[in-house]
């Protein structure tokens, strides 16, 4: 039997690194391919300001394009930010941990509550988006009232991409528990 501190049985590097790259690149892409609603958010705005002070007539739409594209930006690019290890840590402990120790903690973390949580907010944001389309759901914040169900699909399509990269640094994580050496280094980022 293996204890936890110890790194279990080698793991067969042929298919394990070609799936952590075909995640890793899926994300890279997708994520850069969601930067894309900057587009209608910087479009909004700009429209906004011209209308406002410069016709001196406010539009009655740029307020919830902004958040709507601003919403689903910040969501869909989180699995890439996941990818780039720009997620926020606890830094306290972990400089003295060894790099087996790491891969041991992220392993047990995505496996018990990472990958369970976006597996749960998957099938509740699944059943809200259906329920959204069927009754047609309209926002009520302004005249404009536009339809939410798009906005409501970016929710369980964030879950699903979370999910995904979280197998991928799962993978990664076990990787460095069994190896002592990560696969990828992110740099440090302080704020």
């Amino acid at each position: 039997m293996t204890s936890l501190s110890s790194p279990p049985k080698p793991i067969p590097s042929w298919g394990f690194l070609a799936v952590i790259r075909t995640i890793d690149k899926f994300t890279d892409w997708t994520g850069y391919l969601f930067v894309l609603f900057i587009i209608p958010l910087i479009f909004a705005n700009v429209i906004e300001v011209f209308a406002r002070y410069v016709l001196k007539e406010p539009t009655v739409w740029a307020l919830e394009m902004t958040t709507m594209s601003y919403a689903a930006l910040f969501m869909l690019g989180s699995a890439l930010a996941l990818l780039k290890g720009a997620h926020v840590r606890t830094d306290m402990l972990w400089e003295a941990f060894s790099e087996r120790t790491k891969g041991m903690i992220d392993s047990l973390a995505f496996l018990l509550f990472f990958l369970p949580t976006m597996a749960v907010l998957f099938f509740i944001s699944i059943d809200d988006f259906l329920y959204s389309v069927s009754i047609d759901e309209r926002s009520s914040s302004g005249a404009w009232t536009p339809v939410l169900w798009p906005l409501r699909g970016v929710i369980p399509l964030t879950a699903f991409m979370l999910f995904l990269q979280g197998i991928s640094e799962l993978m990664k994580s076990l990787w460095a528990w069994r190896t002592g050496e990560f696969l990828t280094r992110h740099e440090k980022i302080e704020v």
